[in-house]
């Protein structure tokens, strides 16, 4: 086996101490914005529409449904705060695809990949409108990313793609000395600041007349087998005519759904504003969004004020599959981060980080959000975006919206829509399953890429393991 450049290029590990000393274990967006408050919901209600879950996919859904239809009654159940999980906490790559990146899209659904790839703009593009009409400060910048290889077999993987960029081209656009070669999409992504987004969101779902409830946890679902269904909460109860269940990782209210996903936590550090100079030794202009191209993959990105979010490479799944604030607080991955960073960016050397957190993303074993109806289509459901969540959330909006309205469209029909994906096993074999896959993917990155029998049959079982 192989050594990778971060592992060649280690830096000194009184760089890595002196970078993390004071930095807070905390979410820089939500830090970084003023968080209005929703009363919980007490006593009974009722609405034509129901949402469960204060993230992305149901706020976007609670405002398409009032776009399509403004005099129909929604309101929205938080168990916590409105974007507070995976929607406040991400780094923040608004992409169009819907289908995790083209080649898992192309693997899965070859026949169906142009037109889910033109959805996938369109859906992105809507995106954008939404934020130009109303005027909402999410810092939304369509700067598209930046693949950069970081090994010499991931040229070759690149150099397949459109806008791709040799070793001085990737240099003019940022300067570091792992990047080899890169492929620049300068269209299929917006970066956004996370919290902003969803906070926006809430206050114009607000204004189109959707009640939200926060500290509004959500028990069980009732109903009989015809006619309204209902919310049950600790301190009331909303009846509805249809209900859109948006609980991202967070175990679902359909037994059904129980082992779709895992929660799989990711690491984040961010950096203090870099200053003038520290800009011009890396002469990241155009501040696309980066990601190198490895299994075990890092992103990064340009905030408003100039720091650098560096994320990813550690995907940690805990036995039992819960989701536990004790599990972001995980200083081997952090520490791990910060040494990459320094590799990737050895002059800036002395740069602090100011933040560090984590979350959970929903798994799914296909990568990409798995839709569905149950209680004979008066409730829909769509969860499992595994990291992609930012921008696929809205086309999930429509697609609940859709089902629930008994319509069938051009998404409905997708073969994506219509299937599901493979569930987990239970414990202890969704454990050792998982952490199988993450070994045989870092064997992968250490043997130029090569995937060896055990990752080549989950592929062809349709199963994996991705952030």
């Amino acid at each position: 086996m192989g050594t990778t450049v971060f592992e060649r290029r280690r830096p000194a590990p009184s760089v890595i101490d002196e970078s993390l000393r004071d930095t807070a274990l905390s979410v820089f967006w939500l830090d970084d914005v003023d968080r209005p408050t929703h009363p919980p919901l007490r006593g009974a209600a009722h609405a034509d529409l129901a949402i469960v879950g204060g993230g992305y996919t149901g706020l976007w859904t609670a405002i398409r449904a009032k776009e399509r239809d403004p005099g129909r009654t929604v309101v929205l159940l938080e168990a916590s705060r409105v974007a507070w999980a995976a929607s406040g906490r991400n780094g923040g790559f608004c992409e169009a695809s819907i289908t995790h990146g083209h080649e898992n899209g192309v693997n899965r659904w070859p026949e169906e990949i142009d037109r889910l790839e033109e959805l996938g703009r369109q859906n992105l593009d809507g995106i954008e409108d939404t934020v130009r009409r109303y005027a909402l400060d999410a810092e939304f910048e369509r700067t598209g990313q930046l693949a950069v290889a970081v090994e010499p077999h991931q040229v070759e993987w690149l150099r397949e793609e459109e806008g791709f960029l040799d070793r001085d081209a990737v240099q003019a656009e940022v300067h570091s000395p792992t990047f080899l070669a890169g492929a620049w999409d300068r269209e299929g992504t917006a970066l956004v600041h996370p919290a902003k987004l969803g906070l926006e969101l809430a206050r114009l779902a607000v204004e189109l007349g959707v009640q939200i409830h926060e500290h509004t946890m959500v028990r069980r679902i009732e109903g009989p087998d015809a006619g309204p269904v209902a919310l049950v909460t600790d301190g009331g109860r909303v009846t509805a005519e249809n209900i859109a269940l948006a609980t991202n990782v967070f175990p679902s209210l359909l037994k059904r759904n129980r082992l779709m996903t895992v929660p799989v936590y990711d690491y984040v550090l961010m950096t203090e504003p870099l200053s003038a100079e520290q800009l011009d030794a890396i002469a990241w202009r155009n501040r696309q969004g980066l990601a190198d191209s490895a299994n075990q993959f890092h992103y990064y990105r340009l905030t408003a004020d100039d720091r650098i979010l560096f994320g990813g490479y550690d995907a940690v799944y805990h036995f039992g599959g819960k989701v536990r604030p004790a599990y972001e607080d995980r200083m081997e991955s952090h520490r791990r981060l910060a040494s990459h960073f320094f590799t990737t960016f050895p002059q800036l050397a002395g740069l602090r980080f100011s933040h560090r957190w984590a979350g959970a993303i929903d798994s799914s074993s296909r990568f990409c959000a798995f839709f569905g109806t149950a209680r004979r289509g008066r409730v829909a459901y769509a969860t499992g975006f595994t990291g992609l969540g930012v921008g696929a959330a809205r086309f999930a909006a429509d697609v609940m919206l859709d089902k629930l309205a008994g319509e069938e469209t051009e998404r409905t029909e997708l073969r994506m829509v219509r299937e599901k994906p493979i569930p987990f096993p239970p414990e202890p074999a969704a454990s050792i399953g998982i952490n199988l896959v993450r070994a045989a993917m870092d064997r992968a990155d250490h043997d130029g890429g090569r995937r060896g029998p055990f990752l080549k049959t989950l592929d062809a079982l349709g199963m994996g393991f991705d952030s």
